[in-house]
């Protein structure tokens, strides 16, 4: 199938199935010599593993990454990095009641519609599962991009309509994983867990907010035109599953200012030029201009519910569905880790771009 591949220069394709033998990426175009902390990796897998507070699915996963090719005594060797993580505790036992089934909101329609055929056993290729590749994939640009003074991170700033009203450059970075929710104010991230909790005894799910900042990218990353950076930061958070929303900067809440309020004033600070404001969300004309880059990304309800729902069948007949398997009563914790490994990714590419557009 198209599409499991991402980036230019410094690009990932994924493979595996939710349910298969395992799931895996290859990295490639990650130059030569950069040290590969498989500790860090780990770190980062389990951020997004499942089975890791009462508030995700309670599947079963070490996510351990093993490491196949590319890394020679500690460092990178410039040639293609495998890394393949085995699925442990697969039951697809649990998705034989929809064989034939269409899930509603779910890929199950769209995938056979498409091919003519599709894994059942929890979404296959369309599975969230798949996204642990592409964590193990980001550790690694994370890795590059610290050599670079690059550094990013996201946390949980909705649940439903609990929604934290602090400003990104006031939050504490330290408190993001000193809770489950990954919320970095602690009476929010208590309120977020208990209306999750809530939600799950209900057999329901809830969406929310997750808002990223990237420090330390220099000036001059993104391609004008169609490769704008934060085009390209959008298709790579929009790809991640039940993303609905993406905005940078002031986003939707800019319309209601008026130019001589939104623009963003230069002045010079040393050897660098900054703006006195920064609605443009570190990015103009597609173009880093050196502050920090801020976006937010919206993520739906989970599809699965426990309430039967009225759906077809492959043959056309009037169906119900009921929802059964081990699912997320909200995605946004463990998409936190995600949407980290995909701005590194889209970083990484255009700084290794960025090297062939100067003398």
């Amino acid at each position: 199938m198209a599409g499991s591949n991402f980036g230019t220069l410094f690009r990932i394709s994924t493979f595996g199935e939710s349910h298969g033998k395992a799931i895996g990426v290859i990295v490639d175009g990650c130059p030569a010599g950069i040290a590969i902390d498989e500790d860090f990796i780990q770190e980062e897998l389990a951020r997004r593993r499942p089975g890791q507070s009462n508030i995700v699915t309670q599947r079963k996963e070490a996510d351990e990454a093993q490491i196949l090719s590319g890394v020679f005594e500690g460092y990178s060797t410039g040639t293609p990095i495998a890394m393949v993580i085995f699925n442990a505790d697969a039951r697809s036992k649990d998705y034989s009641h929809i064989a034939d089934k269409f899930r509603p909101s779910h890929a199950d329609y769209t995938f056979h519609a498409k091919y003519g055929a599709r894994d059942y056993r929890g979404g296959g290729r369309s599975s969230a599962r798949e996204t642990a590749a592409r964590v193990a994939g980001g550790a690694i640009a994370k890795l590059f991009l610290q050599h670079y003074g690059i550094a990013i991170f996201a946390y949980t700033s909705q649940v439903g309509k609990l929604q934290l009203s602090k400003n990104y450059n006031k939050i504490s970075k330290e408190l993001i994983e000193a809770n489950p929710v990954r919320c970095p104010d602690p009476q929010m991230a208590a309120e977020m867990e208990a209306y999750i909790k809530e939600i799950r005894k209900d057999g329901d799910t809830v969406g929310g907010v997750v808002s990223a900042i990237v420090h330390g990218c220099p000036p001059g990353l993104g391609e004008p035109v169609f490769d704008k950076l934060h085009a390209d930061l959008a298709k790579a958070i929009m790809s991640i599953n039940a993303c609905k929303g993406f905005e940078y900067g002031s986003g939707f809440e800019g319309v209601s200012m008026r130019g001589s309020e939104h623009n963003d004033a230069f002045f010079q600070e040393g050897d660098e030029v900054k703006t006195r404001t920064n609605y443009s969300g570190g990015i103009q004309g597609g173009i880093s201009n050196g502050m920090d880059i801020y976006f937010r990304a919206a993520f739906k309800p989970v599809a699965t519910i426990v309430a039967d729902q009225e759906s077809v069948n492959e043959a056309g007949e009037a169906v119900t569905v009921s929802g059964k398997g081990r699912h997320d009563p909200c995605v946004v914790p463990r998409a936190v880790p995600i949407v980290e490994a995909m701005t590194a990714l889209v970083l990484a590419d255009h700084l290794l771009r960025q090297r062939g557009s100067q003398k």
